[in-house]
């Protein structure tokens, strides 16, 4: 399954809160052995939003629920390094919240991810513990995997359509929209400086090979990963597929054109709004059937109609009665 390996900074709260008795259960559900509420420290952590971030990317709202369930238990590390001597906490609950009377870029109401880790309260632990009170740690970095990267505007993989990051289509911001987590695999404490708005900061690698990390890597001049002859035949089949992406956009245009074009004349109570909205979910071969009906239609309602007409053919006396011999 393809995967897209999304790591987004947040904040961590700046005020921990005392452990209550649920806490304190949910906790020692990690533990060997039943911690008390004067042994562990717990702070929050904001993961991630629903709102466009620098990238021009969001989470839908609905991945927000899915990571609600796949980042409780997942350990806190330092600098993405994932060995066991850099765990230094753990997530033991996460819930999506909204905040009331705040939108996001895109106007819709705005949701987050709110985790919950402690730790244990260890003399290793101290000046971890310190830094997060004094404010010095108030970022993490947060990784995990989705299926897919899509357009908000026309809802194709982003990398395959023709909008752009940023840009308003008929009233709708393009930004690519992070959908169906698979798996939520990390949080880190990083030496970052602090962001106004949790979850604003985000980089995206792809360490798979598929095509278009292949291409980035083109980009980046690091075609010395590849042979030779593999990176030439490569590079030309990029630049063909290119090239039949762009003929296909200008065909797609142009086909909808017609059918909008077409639709004002024989449809008239449908707005332009609507059919944009409809054309924009159909295929290149469906287009193509509507335009087809939409032409017949277009020739019989204004096919002419003689005055006399001759043999048994009877007259339309009913649409051109004035005009009736």
């Amino acid at each position: 399954m393809k995967q897209n390996e999304v790591k987004k900074a947040a904040l961590i709260g700046a005020e921990p809160t005392a452990v209550g008795e649920e806490e304190l259960r949910l906790i020692n559900g990690y533990t060997r052995r039943a911690l008390t509420a004067d042994e562990v420290y717990a702070f929050s952590v904001v993961l991630c939003d629903n709102d466009v971030d620098r990238d021009g990317e969001r989470f839908t709202v609905e991945s927000l629920f899915t990571l609600e369930k796949l980042f409780v238990g997942r350990t806190g590390i330092f600098d993405h390094d994932p060995s066991a001597k850099n765990q230094a906490a753990r997530i033991f609950s996460c819930e999506v919240e909204s905040v009331p009377g705040r939108k996001t870029a895109t106007g819709d109401e705005y949701f987050r991810l709110k985790a919950r880790a402690y730790m244990p309260k260890t003399e290793d632990n101290r000046a971890i513990i310190e830094a997060i009170d004094s404010g010095i740690i108030k970022e993490v970095s947060v990784g995990c995997a989705v299926a897919s990267n899509v357009c908000s505007v026309c809802g194709e993989e982003y990398a395959l359509c023709k909008h752009r990051k940023g840009e308003t289509y008929s009233g709708v911001l393009c930004c690519g929209e992070l959908r169906d987590p698979i798996d939520a695999y990390e949080w880190s404490f990083v030496a970052v400086p602090a962001q106004k708005e949790a979850g604003v900061v985000k980089s995206a690698e792809r360490k798979d090979r598929t095509m278009k990390g292949i291409l980035k890597k083109l980009e980046d001049r690091q075609s010395f990963l590849l042979s030779g002859g593999d990176c030439e035949k490569l590079s030309a089949y990029i630049a063909s597929l290119k090239q039949q992406a762009q003929d296909g956009a200008y065909y797609r245009e142009s086909l909808t054109a017609d059918v909008l074009r077409l639709s004002a004349a024989v449809q008239p109570g449908i707005s332009r709004e609507t059919m944009e909205s409809v054309a924009k979910s159909l295929t290149v071969a469906q287009l193509k059937e509507v335009k087809t009906a939409f032409e017949k239609q277009k020739q019989q309602a204004y096919a002419p109609v003689p005055q006399l007409l001759g043999g048994k053919t009877k007259q339309n006396t009913e649409a051109f009665g004035q005009f009736t011999i």
